[in-house]
């Protein structure tokens, strides 16, 4: 099979975590490949997913590789079955790429922290505001393409149903911005009280009033793997999205979020000043 022209950013990981671990074991990708039996070039394509590895090469090359953590050797197995594939693909060359890459972070997240100061979060906006921040910031799309667009981001949000742990922390800013008019923002702080009810789900607000909140650079999500290892975050750059998955980078991220939250209200207040300001519209 010829090497993939573009891997998805989970094949990719895939390909980055054996490259750790060769290179924490001190072999060269010419041991590697002699030792599994294959060439360089090989190991290389693998290490930059663009061809795929089977279940029973990952065990051999973590064992190569002195790789002890078996938690982290079943997760990177567990990559290598994920042959049927996802919905997100049925979008293919309909929407960008990194939505795609979204769609299956998210999809495959053991849960899922994110903070936003200007914009609702992507799973807990209606069609409206979304029809309307698309409009918006993209006028140039055409009706067809803008419609794609749209289905694509609301079936993104089904990954809600499957129960796993969401944390939204969202300063006030957003809340208040009225995307589509009052009317389309009410709508959307009442979608954001309902969704609050989902056991899984913990909307926390900070409030313009906070003393200690000094701003802390751009939105992100931060999305929890099977193993810590494996996590990921988005970060919302001036040049568009950004995948982390340097061991170093999520460290500061996940401190981020921590000083990030203890700015917020608590889950109760937070709701409450949701109902106030939708009240206010």
């Amino acid at each position: 099979m010829p090497p993939r022209t573009i891997p998805t950013a989970r094949q990719g990981r895939l390909g980055v975590e054996l490259r750790k671990l060769r290179e924490a074991a001190g072999v060269v990708s010419r041991d590697a490949a002699e030792f599994l039996g294959t060439s360089q070039a090989q190991i290389s394509n693998i290490e930059t997913g663009k061809n795929g590895v089977s279940e029973e090469r990952v065990r051999r090359l973590a064992a190569i590789y002195a790789c002890d953590n078996a938690q982290l050797v079943e997760a990177l197995v567990e990559m290598t079955n994920e042959r049927d594939k996802g919905w997100w693909e049925e979008c293919r060359g309909k929407v960008p790429p990194k939505a795609l890459d979204l769609a299956e972070l998210e999809h495959h997240g053991t849960c899922l922290r994110t903070f936003q100061v200007v914009h609702i979060p992507g799973l807990l906006q209606t069609e409206e505001h979304i029809r309307a921040a698309s409009s918006f910031a993209e006028p140039e799309l055409s009706e067809a393409v803008r419609e794609e667009h749209i289905a694509f981001r609301l079936r993104r949000q089904q990954v809600l149903d499957a129960g796993r742990p969401y944390d939204a922390v969202i300063h006030e800013a957003a809340l208040r911005l009225r995307v589509g008019g009052p009317r389309a923002a009410r709508t959307q702080l009442e979608r954001i009280l309902e969704e609050s009810e989902r056991e899984s789900v913990t909307i926390r607000v900070i409030p313009f009033t906070a003393d200690d909140f000094a701003g802390a650079g751009q939105s992100l999500l931060y999305v929890g793997g099977k193993v810590t290892q494996l996590d990921t975050a988005q970060v919302d750059t001036g040049n568009g999205s950004l995948f982390v998955d340097a061991g170093a980078k999520l460290d500061r991220l996940r401190t981020r979020l921590v000083r990030i939250g203890s700015t917020a209200l608590a889950p109760a207040p937070s709701l409450d000043l949701i109902r106030t300001i939708a009240q206010q519209l």
